[in-house]
């Protein structure tokens, strides 16, 4: 285990010195683009460099990498990472906005990598994109995962956050509204719901139609 650790850390690393363009915005698949060598790595040579998985950010890749730091609980590089790859912020000033070219309300499945075009938004709407993002967003960073009738909060959030809140339905008319404090420093989480506090690193989700209040300190 220690060195499958040790290897997972190098490949981070890797990842972080070469495929990561912090001046653009952009995590790329792989570098540098494929262009004129006589290998074929299949159909993606098929794109010119720096287009989707030909040296661009393929952004299902782009997600996948950033769940990886969340499960290392790399919470720093995580909402760096995320923040950087977020299209609102391909959008701040006029500048980005004419190097984005695309809407920043929007996932875009692949953001290319190669000059002249660095930065540029491709393909937006684009649901498998958005759909990875979202799992990002709500399992990998806020920890909400379900399992049958468990539900388990472990978030991957900046240390300066104190806290979020969430509203989450069950059924038709029940409704668990979690207000979630960044205390504890050991990598704890403790529960109370209505007021009664859980031993359990989890809750148990009843449809019984009431509004909960869950008290999370993690």
């Amino acid at each position: 285990m220690a060195g499958t650790s040790e290897r997972t850390k190098q490949a981070m690393a890797s990842l972080n010195k070469y495929l990561v363009d912090r001046k653009n915005g952009l995590i790329k698949l792989l570098t540098p683009a494929f262009d004129k060598s006589n290998l074929y790595p299949g159909y993606i040579k098929g794109y010119v460099p720096g287009v989707r998985e030909n040296g661009g950010q393929y952004t299902h890749a782009a997600v996948w990498a950033m769940m990886a730091f969340a499960a290392m609980k790399d919470r720093k590089t995580v909402w760096e990472l995320f923040s950087m790859t977020n299209p609102v912020n391909h959008a701040l000033n006029n500048t980005e906005v004419q190097k984005y070219k695309v809407e920043p309300y929007v996932m875009a499945a692949d953001v290319y990598g190669v000059a002249p075009h660095q930065g540029r938004g491709g393909w937006t709407w684009y649901t498998g994109s958005a759909g990875w993002t979202y799992q990002l967003a709500l399992e990998s960073i806020l920890g909400l995962k379900r399992e049958a009738d468990k539900l388990f909060i472990r978030p991957c959030i900046p240390d300066e956050w104190e806290g979020f809140e969430i509203n989450y339905r069950v059924g038709e008319n029940t409704f668990y509204h979690f207000t979630v404090e960044n205390k504890q420093k050991d990598g704890s989480v403790k529960f109370s719901v209505d007021g009664r506090e859980l031993n359990d690193d989890f809750i148990t989700l009843a449809d019984d139609g009431v509004t909960h209040q869950v008290h999370v300190e993690v």
